[in-house]
């Protein structure tokens, strides 16, 4: 881990049995969010959590961009660049 701990280490800190980390370490499983806090905390670290309302005004446009091959995304930010360069 990130933090020098071992799978038998961060068991002791979290109260959480060691198998139980290995299969969340290996993605067979998938920790709650109480024990994923408790992990980080064990680490010294924190998951500040805030709430911010979903912005979707760039979505349209996202999705237009991925819709395009590479090339016309090049020409298109070549072609943006040389009329900003213009005003």
């Amino acid at each position: 881990m990130r933090a020098g701990l071992t799978q038998a280490d961060l068991s002791e800190r979290t109260g959480r049995d060691r198998s139980v980390i290995a299969r969340w370490e290996q993605g067979v499983a998938s920790p709650p969010v109480e024990s994923l806090l408790a992990c980080v905390h064990a680490c010294g670290y924190d998951i500040p959590l805030v709430l911010q309302p979903i912005d979707t005004r760039l979505d349209d446009e996202l999705r237009q961009g991925a819709a395009m091959a590479p090339i016309e995304r090049v020409r298109e930010l070549q072609d943006k660049l040389a009329r900003e360069r213009r005003s």
